[in-house]
């Protein structure tokens, strides 16, 4: 920790000189103290910056002048200015520094470091999507492929397994797979394809989505808990196929449905307790297979 600050009277001895960036500081005989310009440069933190963490308690000059306020830093105070900067620039904010710096070296710290980590990937991935975003509403005035579109038709009676919990949200969807797919295998149940996930929420969800994942099986298989087995009749469904990445193919194939059954009329079926009611995504090729924007995905909404 830096020494305590000393607030000390004006001296016969003390020196007075203009500090590039600040005010005028005096310097009194104790010579290895930098007035606050100094440290400034050497630190490469600003003047207004060290002031802040003065006022804040976490980097609290050597000295401060008690007839003028003109702090001084020790040389020693370098180190800990380079660890302040170092924490600023991954993202911490003053009162964050100055907890962290009370637990360095001990595993608290990282931690915190590992946390923040997170935290920054994570605003990485929303910035990349937000990117691919601005691509596709750049392109949308010239594009010219019309085959996107929603339409009305008959789906046929089907019989599927599925796994359904809750997950974080929408992308969490995939630990639903990574638990259906080895139960499958477990049992010896033999599937069909393509396979899709019913949302069974009659909202759009932040956190907490209910979801069930499923693969087509012939009619009179059987499965035990945690896998489930839906018969659902023959249903009047409107479909959207849409490609690109899931978040936004799914939810412009929702925008096409959406037009579509307004401008024609119909209502939706949905029953809050009845799955084959629900509206439900089909996803037409592998994502371990093929690049994010050659996804094909089918949404489908029960009608009447």
């Amino acid at each position: 920790m830096p020494p305590a600050p000393v607030r000390t009277a004006p001296s016969d001895r003390a020196l007075t000189l203009t500090v590039s960036g600040d005010s005028v500081e005096s310097v009194t005989d104790t010579p290895d103290l930098l007035p606050i310009g100094r440290f400034s440069s050497l630190s490469r933190i600003s003047v207004r910056m060290l002031r802040h963490y003065d006022a804040h308690g976490v980097l609290v000059p050597a000295d401060i002048d008690a007839s003028n306020g003109y702090r001084r830093y020790a040389p020693a105070q370098l180190s800990e200015a380079a660890a302040i900067r170092r924490l600023r620039d991954v993202g911490f904010g003053v009162s964050a520094i100055g907890a962290l710096l009370a637990v360095r070296g001990t595993p608290a710290f990282d931690e915190a470091l590992r946390a923040q980590r997170l935290d920054l990937a994570a605003a990485v991935d929303d910035a990349v999507l937000r990117l691919r975003l601005i691509d596709t509403l750049i392109q949308e005035p010239t594009m010219t492929d019309t085959q996107e579109r929603a339409a009305l038709t008959v789906l046929p009676a089907q019989t599927i397994v599925y796994l359904r919990d809750t997950v974080p949200d929408y992308a969490g969807e995939g630990l639903l797979w990574q638990r259906f797919l080895p139960a499958l295998q477990e049992r010896g149940i033999v599937c069909g394809e393509p396979g899709g996930c019913i949302e069974h929420d009659d909202e759009f969800r932040e956190s907490d989505v209910d979801e069930s994942v499923f693969l087509p099986v012939p009619e009179g298989t059987a499965a035990a808990a945690p896998l489930g087995v839906l018969s659902a009749p023959e249903r009047r469904v409107v479909t959207a196929t849409v490609a690109g990445p899931y978040p936004q193919a799914i939810g412009r194939a929702h925008e096409l449905i959406t037009a579509y059954v307004s401008a024609h009329g119909l209502e939706l079926s949905r029953t809050p307790g009845d799955p084959a009611t629900h509206h439900f995504n089909i996803y037409l090729n592998d994502p371990s297979t093929v690049p994010e924007e050659q996804l094909r995905t089918r949404v489908v909404v029960p009608v009447r």
